[in-house]
């Protein structure tokens, strides 16, 4: 079939794309100069502020106004905070406080810090509602457990993301929370009727909307009560029924990342991502490590699916609309100022302590530790920056005896990171605890497990923030910056 430059050019705006390195390669920049929609940034993109303003600058000069789109959630899923640890606490801790005007303010801080970094689309704020505590892929990116909690944090984060000058997206539709698989590695399943569905599920999502949030990000999930056999992302009747249809979204619908098992597994990238589109999907998050030649079979794929008749023409053009009008949408729009200080301020006032904590005896602080989640990356977490000679240790290996001779004489603060979710973690703090019930116990995931001891701290997070405010609890002898 001989090259259509207008078809090739309307697959292109569907294409949200990773690269390689910390400048833009020359594939991406003629991909945008030819129509691509924008750019995804991770980690492997991201040393810090002036690079990656450079970049951006960089890559903006390819084309009008792409997207140049990060997962910044601010907590425990940080891109612009990987070195160090976020400055922001993250949806769990802004959720315990339950402060609306608070999430707002800072997703407004957050979004014009992006906005000066060179961003233009935040895939955040994650609606999920957070029904099932060993979810391995929500946990403390959720607002909380309860949908109209999550509903009113939702579009406020909406709504201070986009007053800071980004667009927001709200994911992962029709909702993840109620899940116990990662679908970056398998397809999980929703058990939820359509009644539940709208009455938990969906609420968040219809709150993101109503707030005029410009994007919705899908998600990798199965609902076999609704008759799903395959991920939502690809299911019609999710995208164009519930999404367009029955919550009244006109905006952007961009996938989950297409690379992610949940989707791509069965039938491939090229495949999953035609239908997506064909379900009502508008822009494809192709994922991290999707580069050039896999990029080119993607546009193919979509390319020769139209000329086969399989994806309407039609349905492209109103995909590279979409994707235009929210490219227009962030053109030019400036950052407001960033607060200084609200990422701390709002940490400090998540932390829960429950217990006599008193004042610490040259504290012993030994840090459990626990596998990143795979949305998250490996990201420094815990109360080291604040306590010299903090350990590190590893659950299946640690000596109980050993911990406690080493904190013999002084008070011992043992640093864990959802611990509800790793047996090994519980026994080994269970034994500790048995051994010196006056021990604290700071839990930097969601505080599901308590054990007995003196006292214990939640922080709802593992930012860099969150472990400061727990520092401070316990009258940290150092201070160290927030980066």
């Amino acid at each position: 079939m001989p090259a259509d430059p207008h078809l090739d050019r309307l697959a292109n705006a569907t294409l949200l794309v990773p690269f390689e390195s910390y400048d833009a390669p020359r594939w991406v920049l003629e991909g945008l100069a030819d129509g691509m929609a924008g750019v995804c940034l991770f980690h492997n993109n991201i040393a810090d502020p002036e690079q990656v303003a450079r970049l951006n600058s960089h890559l903006a000069e390819a084309a009008e106004a792409p997207l140049i789109s990060l997962d910044e959630e601010g907590g425990d899923v940080t891109r612009i905070g990987q070195r160090s640890g976020s400055g922001y606490p993250g949806n769990a801790a802004l959720g315990a406080v339950d402060d609306a005007d608070l999430t707002r303010a800072v997703h407004r801080s957050l979004g014009a810090q992006l906005r000066e970094l060179g961003f233009s689309l935040d895939l955040a704020p994650s609606a999920d509602v957070n029904t099932v505590a060993e979810n391995p892929g929500i946990g403390t990116r959720s607002f909380g457990a309860d949908a109209a909690l999550v509903a009113r944090h939702t579009a406020a984060a909406v709504t201070g993301l986009q007053e800071g000058g980004v667009a927001a997206c709200a994911k992962h539709f029709p909702g993840h929370g109620a899940t116990r698989q990662d679908s970056h590695v398998e397809l999980p399943v929703v058990e939820a009727g359509r009644e539940l569905l709208f009455e938990r599920e969906l609420r968040p999502f219809r709150a993101a909307v109503e707030a005029g949030v410009q994007s919705i990000l899908t998600a990798h999930i199965r609902l076999p009560e609704l008759g799903l056999t395959g991920p939502a992302t690809l299911a019609p009747s999710v995208v164009s029924g519930l999404l367009r249809t029955d919550l009244g979204f006109e905006g952007t619908v961009i996938t989950d990342a297409i690379e992610m098992e949940g989707v791509s597994a069965r039938i491939g990238m090229p495949e999953a991502a035609v239908q997506a589109l064909i379900a009502g999907c508008d822009l494809l998050c192709l994922g991290r490590f999707v580069y050039a030649d896999q990029v080119a079979a993607i546009r193919e794929a979509v390319t020769a699916a139209v000329a086969q008749g399989r994806l309407g023409g039609e349905r492209l053009e109103e995909a590279a609309a979409r994707t235009a009008r929210l490219r227009s949408w962030t053109a030019g729009r400036p950052a407001s100022a960033s607060a200084e200080g609200v990422g701390l301020d709002s940490a400090r006032r998540a932390v829960r302590v429950d217990g006599d904590l008193g004042a610490l005896n040259d504290p012993v602080v030994v840090e459990i530790d626990a596998p990143a989640g795979i949305a998250a990356g490996e990201v420094p977490w815990g109360l080291s920056p604040w306590f010299a000679g903090t350990r590190r240790l590893n659950p299946a290996s640690a000596r109980p005896q050993e911990v406690l001779e080493a904190a013999r004489g002084r008070d011992l603060v043992v640093v864990v990171r959802d611990a509800h979710r790793h047996a090994d973690t519980r026994a080994l703090v269970a034994e500790l605890c048995r051994q010196r019930p006056e021990l604290v116990v700071v839990e930097m995931g969601l505080p599901v497990w308590r054990p007995q001891c003196r006292a214990h701290i939640s922080t709802y997070g593992a930012g860099r923030v969150n472990g400061q405010s727990a520092a401070e609890v316990l009258g940290a002898p150092a201070a160290a910056s927030v980066g």
